[in-house]
C-alpha cells in the first residue's frame, strides 16, 4: 500500500475523503533542498523564483518563504494570497501580459518588489502610475528570443507569435520601451526576462536561451548603452509523469544553467550581475498524488470504462493539452495487469478522459485509484464545471496530515449567487 508522507493512502481516502489532493512533504523538500543547493555561483547572484500559477495557496508560499525564495505571481489574485501567507512583497516578481490598472495599482501599493513588463504599451501605464511614488520600483522587460522549445504547442511561450514578450527581432521597439522605463523617475529599469516552455527534457534548449539571452543583452549594451543587471531565464523544468518522461536531474540542469551564464557573462564584459530561474511545475508536481474512489465500471465494443468521482473539474490537463499521467490502484500495486482502462471522470463531456488504455488489475467499485504528479496545473486550472467541488487537500510529512485548503461545500458554490 502506498504511504503518503508516511500514512497509508486509504487512510488518507477514509479520513479525508476523495476527491483528495495530497502531497508528501518530505518529497517536496527535497525538491526545494535540490534547487537551493545547486543554483549557486561564485561570481554572480542567483535567486530561484517559485512560479506559483503551478500551485497557489497560503501553505505553499509559507513553505517557499522557508528555502528563501522568491515568488513569482500573474494576478491580483495569487498577490493577495501571498499577502494573507504574511510573505514578503518586495521579494515578489509580478508577470502577465495584460496587467490591470488595478492589478498594477495593488502591486505598487503592496510594494511588489519587481514588475516583469511584457509590452510598450504596458511600460507607458507603469509610467504614469508610478508618477506619484515615494521610492521606485524594479522592473525586468520580458523579451522572446524565439527558441523551439519542442513542447506542445499550448504550453510553449518563446515561438514567433507567441503573446508573451518582445520578439529580439523588433529591436527598435524593445529599445523604445527601455528608454521610456529609464526615464520614468520612479522605475529602476533592472534587466531581461525570458521564458521558452514548459516540460523541457533537452538541456540545449536552456543552454541555447542563455547564449541568445546574455548575446542580446551585450548588443544592448555595446549599441545602445542599455545595462541588463539582470538576466531572468524562466523556468520549463520538466517533472516526471509517464515513462516516456525523462526530466533533466535538478542539480544538472542548475550547475549547466550557472556554468553557461558564467561563461556568457565573460564574453561580454561581465556586466550582468544577477541571475534567476522560476521553477514551478518541478516543484508542486513533486510527491504530489490526487486519490478518487472508483465508482460504476462499463464495457463498450473497444474499451473497458472505470468511472472516477471527480474529472476533468480537477484535472482539466488531459483534455486541455493532452497530457499524459500513470496510475494505480491502492493495495494493488504488486498484482499483475490483467486488462487496460480508460480511466473516466463524472463530467457531462465525452472528454472527460483522465487516462486512456492504461494496463491494471481487476478494478472494482470502492477502489482508491491514485494518480502521482497532480499538484501542477490541477488545482490551479480546477473548476466547478457542473457545479462539482473543489477537492480537499492536504500536506503529509512524518505521520501526521492536515488540510491546507479545505473541500468546497455546496454553500460556498453557490455563496456568490443572489
Amino acid at each position: 500500500m502506498l504511504e503518503i508522507g508516511q500514512v497509508r493512502a486509504d487512510e488518507l481516502a477514509k479520513k479525508f475523503g476523495t476527491p483528495l489532493m495530497a502531497f508528501d512533504l518530505t518529497v517536496m523538500r527535497s525538491i526545494l533542498r535540490q534547487y537551493t543547493d545547486n543554483f549557486k555561483s561564485e561570481t554572480l547572484k542567483t535567486d530561484i523564483i517559485y512560479a506559483s500559477k503551478a500551485f497557489n495557496c497560503k501553505a505553499m508560499i509559507s513553505l517557499i518563504e522557508e528555502y528563501g525564495m522568491c515568488l513569482d505571481v500573474v494576478s491580483a489574485g495569487e498577490l493577495y494570497t501571498a499577502q494573507k501567507a504574511g510573505y514578503d512583497c518586495s521579494k515578489i516578481y509580478f508577470h502577465g501580459n495584460n496587467k490591470s490598472i488595478d492589478e498594477i495599482k495593488m502591486a505598487l501599493d503592496c510594494g511588489v518588489g519587481t514588475i516583469v513588463v511584457d509590452s510598450l504599451p504596458e511600460a507607458g501605464l507603469l509610467s504614469e502610475l508610478t508618477a506619484g511614488l515615494t521610492s521606485p520600483v524594479r522592473t525586468l522587460l520580458r523579451v522572446n528570443p524565439g527558441i523551439d522549445a519542442h513542447t506542445h504547442k499550448y504550453i510553449v511561450t518563446a515561438h514567433d507569435d507567441s503573446k508573451f514578450g518582445m520578439l529580439f527581432s523588433n529591436e527598435e521597439e524593445i529599445v523604445k520601451t527601455i528608454r521610456l522605463l529609464q526615464k520614468s523617475p520612479n522605475i529602476i529599469f533592472d534587466g531581461l526576462d525570458a521564458h521558452i516552455g514548459s516540460q523541457v527534457f533537452d538541456k540545449r534548449a536552456f543552454i541555447e536561451e542563455i547564449r541568445m539571452m546574455f548575446e542580446f543583452a551585450g548588443l544592448l549594451k555595446e549599441k545602445y548603452e542599455i545595462t541588463s543587471n539582470s538576466i531572468d531565464l524562466g523556468g520549463g523544468f520538466a517533472t516526471f509523469y509517464t515513462d516516456e518522461d525523462a526530466p533533466i536531474p535538478i542539480d544538472e540542469v542548475c550547475q549547466t544553467i550557472v556554468q553557461t551564464c558564467e561563461e556568457e557573462n565573460e564574453k561580454i564584459g561581465g556586466f550582468v550581475n544577477h541571475i534567476l530561474i522560476e521553477p514551478g511545475r518541478s516543484i508542486a508536481a513533486a510527491g504530489s498524488y490526487t486519490l478518487y474512489t472508483a465508482g460504476f465500471t462499463k464495457k463498450t465494443l473497444n474499451k473497458n470504462y472505470v468511472f472516477i468521482d471527480g474529472g476533468m473539474s480537477d484535472n482539466i490537463r488531459p483534455a486541455l493539452y493532452q497530457a499524459k499521467y500513470r496510475a494505480f490502484v491502492a493495495g494493488k500495486e504488486a498484482q499483475t495487469p490483467i486488462k487496460k482502462y480508460t480511466i473516466a471522470g463524472k463530467c457531462c463531456e465525452s472528454g472527460d478522459i483522465l487516462i486512456e488504455d492504461l494496463s491494471l488489475p481487476q478494478v472494482d467499485t470502492g477502489d482508491i485509484l491514485i494518480i502521482p504528479a497532480t499538484g501542477a496545473y490541477c488545482y490551479s486550472m480546477a473548476s466547478n464545471y457542473n457545479k462539482l467541488q473543489f477537492p480537499e487537500v492536504i500536506f503529509v510529512e512524518g505521520g501526521e496530515a492536515r488540510v491546507v485548503i479545505r473541500r468546497q461545500t455546496l454553500d460556498d458554490l453557490i455563496s456568490r449567487e443572489v
